[in-house]
Parts: structure tokens; sequence; C-alpha cells
């Protein structure tokens, strides 16, 4: 049989916070935001006498005449629909089609059916096996992973057949799982709970390939970097060491951490020196009965406005995630919400109703009670709809405040006042810096010279965004260090501005008055009373 493999990230139907559709929104090459590290690594778990290839839909369409023996698609919930319209065609084409990754993991039943081979679980140990199995065409229709794999066993992934120069930024992931037992989220159901390490040989290494391959902007796909906090601190310890050995032109790192993070001094000077500019960090709300119901621990009995100050204080901004529509969230909740964020140096939130995806305990808690919505998005952070039935508000002014709250914080001007409150309170870079007088390499130009076009048609939209970009140019020249994270948050908010428009949700005159909610329902929350309506 041919041993061949074309390997698909299928795109979601629409745009997320996190993505890079706005380059086509504003007309320019389809752009990833961040390397999709899943097919890479897949890539690398293939015998080297398989010829594999990737695609990456946000960037190539899909090939359907592709001539490989096998297609493999992986993806996250988002994708969910595209991953089974992807496989149907292939199928209908007499293709062979195995289907893996976080959402098949999670939800196997979507596709048992609709693939020739579904894989569940991690894939590092079971690789070797499948492969082969792949190979003499002796397969079975599912494989299933055992315990959770070794991280010293995942293979450097094959970057080399990867669409990097269509990529924002490159990505390394150094840990699985997360110890903390966020009612919401279903990383503890797909990685564990028990957080696994790759060495720092290999965190190194993968490094080494990227920064090879021209990236200045990494991204560690942890699901909370900051968890353990000495192993944390060595591998930001070994990062800071490999990046000022490439001072003349050094790159810049994000990740994922709690904000509890921000108590730990040698944590936060150890991530500066390391370079670590940005940082998403689950704020969620400032109702502190919502993140005691929802187990949030980490930010309970804080000052998140203060601990978020010391991110920015280290030279490290803030991408803030917010949700809406808890137990304990009454109709009050979108203008603490509103006023909260605007409080904060942080420009860029993603903001969305509470979701209860398959598999996570909020799911079992909510079908339990009959809060649960058929047909309704499991998707976190989409901020038009939600697979639950709130309890101190019916569902519709739960959208309908998400939506007064989503185009009240991203008006122009409401996002250059937090910009501002950003520059105002970062403070000095701390990372690797090129010696006085030598010259930076600019590396991946036209990817950098398309941000900017990007930037320039955004500004060009309306009058408030004109006014947004004098303001905010003002500041950068008065402090020009904060001008590299400045971009990168005007980036993000045409992103924004993207998911918004795309989806038929930015209506900045919805913003200039709270909308009529009406009387919330009679107060009952789960288990003490009546049923919902």
């Amino acid at each position: 049989m041919d041993r061949s493999l074309y390997l698909i990230n299928p795109k979601s139907e629409l745009p997320s916070y996190f993505g890079a559709e706005s380059f086509a929104h504003f007309g320019l090459p389809a752009t990833q935001s961040i390397a999709d590290l899943c097919t890479a690594t897949v890539a690398a778990m293939a015998p080297r006498e398989w010829r594999v290839e990737i695609c990456d839909e946000y960037v190539d369409p899909i090939d359907f005449d592709h001539p490989a023996e096998w297609i493999g698609l992986t993806g996250k919930i988002t994708q969910g629909s595209r991953m089974l319209q992807v496989a149907d065609e292939f199928r209908r084409r007499g293709k062979r089609v195995v289907i893996g990754g976080p959402y098949a993991s999670l939800s196997p039943e979507v596709f048992v059916g609709r693939c020739d081979v579904l894989v569940v679980g991690e894939m590092e140990e079971m690789a070797p096996r499948l492969f082969a199995d792949l190979a003499s065409g002796d397969f079975r229709d599912r494989y299933e992973a055992g315990e959770k794999p070794d991280l010293t066993l995942s293979p450097r992934p094959r970057w080399d057949l990867y669409p990097n120069d269509r990529a924002l930024f490159g990505c390394v992931q150094t840990s699985r799982g997360c110890p903390f037992e966020c009612e919401f989220c279903d990383v503890i159901e797909y990685l564990g709970r028990k957080q696994r390490h790759k060495s720092l040989e290999q965190i190194t290494a993968e490094l080494d390939a990227l920064y090879d391959l021209g990236y200045r902007q990494i991204f560690l796909a942890d699901d909370n970097f900051t968890a353990y906090r000495k192993r944390a601190k060595a591998i930001l310890a070994r990062i800071a060491e490999w990046n000022r050995e490439r001072a003349e032109d050094p790159v810049a790192f994000g990740t994922q951490v709690s904000i509890d993070a921000a108590r730990d001094a040698e944590i936060m000077s150890l991530s500066a020196e390391a370079g670590m500019t940005w940082v998403f960090i689950g704020i969620e709300t400032p109702n502190e009965e919502s993140l005691r119901e929802t187990k949030k621990r980490q930010n309970l009995g804080v000052d998140l406005r203060s601990q978020v100050e010391v991110f920015l204080e280290h030279g490290i901004a803030v991408t803030g995630g917010m949700i809406v529509g808890f137990d304990h969230d009454g109709l009050d909740i979108f203008e603490r919400q509103h006023d909260f964020a605007m409080s904060l140096p942080v420009p860029m939130f993603s903001l969305g109703a509470l979701v209860a995806p398959a598999a996570t305990p909020l799911f079992d808690r909510l079908r339990g009670s009959g809060r649960l919505v058929e047909g309704g998005t499991e998707v976190a952070a989409t901020p038009w709809d939600t697979n639950i039935l709130p309890t101190r508000m019916t569902r519709d002014q739960l959208l309908q405040g998400l939506r007064w709250l989503c185009n009240r914080l991203y008006r122009p001007q409401a996002f250059a006042e937090r910009v501002l409150r950003m520059i105002d309170a970062l403070g000095p870079y701390r990372g690797p810096s090129p010696e006085p007088g030598r010259p930076v390499r600019r590396t991946r130009r036209t990817v950098e010279a398309e941000m900017l076009v990007m930037l320039k048609k955004l500004i060009r939209r309306g009058p408030e965004e004109r006014r947004m970009w004098a303001e905010v140019s003002h500041a950068m020249a008065a402090k020009p260090e904060a001008e590299p994270l400045v971009l990168n948050q005007l980036v993000q908010y045409a992103q924004v501005r993207c998911l918004y428009e795309t989806g038929s949700f930015w209506e900045p005159r919805v913003a200039e008055r709270m909308p009529d909610l009406g009387e919330p329902p009679p107060e009952r929350l789960v288990g003490l009373g009546s049923s919902p309506t």
C-alpha cells in the first residue's frame, strides 16, 4: 500500500478572537496567527518512509484531488462541522480518512461512521502501531490511548512541512495538562490534571528550529505555563539564556498563565528576562461568587487589577478572558464587567457567554438540571450564542447584554483608552536587547509589511478610527519602547473587528445605551427550586 498522508488543519466556520482571518478580511493574503502545532507534531510521528504533506486551510485551500492514500484530519470543537464536511467529501471520492485531535477525543461519538479510523487521545505511544496498521491495510476503526504519554517521547515537530511564511507566531509546547479545576474548561478532561513536561533540551531544540525558519515571535502553547512554578522557572531561565545568545535579533514570547503568577516576584523577573512580552490570563469576572461557583479559586481573594498591573510593570502586556452568564450573574453584570474592563490596562479581551463544552463538569451539572440548550454552541468565547440557560436572567437577556458589552468595549474610543492605560503602565522591556549601535536584522518582512497595510486600512474605516490612531500614535511617540506591543494590540483589534463584522455582530450604535433588558426572572439557583424557562 502507498504510504502517504495528506494532513489537514480545517478552518473554523467563523473567525476567532485569536485567529488571523483579519488579513483576508482586509484584502490581504490568508494568514495563520499561530503556526499549527498539531499537524506538525503528527507529521513528525509518521515513519520517515511515509510521504506527508500538511495543509493548513487557514492559509491554503484543501486539495480534494490530492493523491495521498490517507487523509488525516484534526481540530478543536470550533472546527468540528468543517472536519465532518471535509471527511464526507474525501470519502465520497473514495479516500480513506483518519480523524483525531481534541474534539474527536472529547466527543468521539460525533465522528463514528464519518471516518475510516478514529483516534482518541494523545498519539505519542500509539503512533507506531497506528502507522504500521495503516501501511499494512490491516487497521482497526478505532485507536484509543491508554495512559497519558511521557512528553519526552514527543518528537520534534516537522515545521519543514508547514507554510511558515504565512504564520505570525511560531509555537512550542513545553507541557500538557493543568492542575486547576475550572468547571467550564475541558483541558483536564482531554489532557489531565497532572501536568507533564518536555525536557529543556527538547524545548531549546524546537526553539532552534523555529528561529532558523525566521520566527521572532513564539507562543508557548501550555494550558497554564506557570502552574508548576519550579518547572516554569527552570524553563524561563533556559529560554533567557537561549535568547541572550541571539540578542542581535531576539525572540518575543507569549503564553497563557493564571493571575496568581503575579504573586511570585522571581517568576515575574524571569519571564521579563526571557523576553516574555504578552500573556493571556483568564480574568473571567469581578464577581467573586461566580468565581467561587465555577472553582476558579486562583482568582479569589486577590485584587485582580493590581495583579494585572504587576505584569505591566515587568513590560508584559496582558490579554484577558471575560465571561458573563454564571449562575451568580444578575442583569447588572454587563455594566460591572464594562466598568471593570475599562479600569484595567488591558486593551484586548475575549468576551463570551458561559458555555458548557461536552465532557466538562459544567456540562454534566447543567444537563442534570435540564439547563442545556439543544443545538446551542459549545464554543467558548463566542459572543453570539451559548448552550446554557442562565439562572438570574433569560437566555435572550444574556445575549442582548453581551452584545452591548462587546460593542461598548470595542468602540474605537474605548479601545484607545485602554491602550493609553497600557502604555502608561508599561514598565521597561527587560529581555535580551541588541548591543548599542548594532543593527537589528529584520525577519519575515512580508508578513510585517502586510500587518502595517492592514492597520492603515483599519484606520481609514471612519473618523472614530482615525481619532483612535491619532491618540495612540501620539502616546507611542512619547514612549517608543511600547511600539511593538501596541502594534500587536492593534492587529488583534483588527481581528476583533473582523470577528464581529463577519458575524453581523458589529453595531456600535447598540453600545450607545444599555438595552432595556426588562425584569429578571425569579431568582433561583441550581437545586433550589423551579426548573428553568
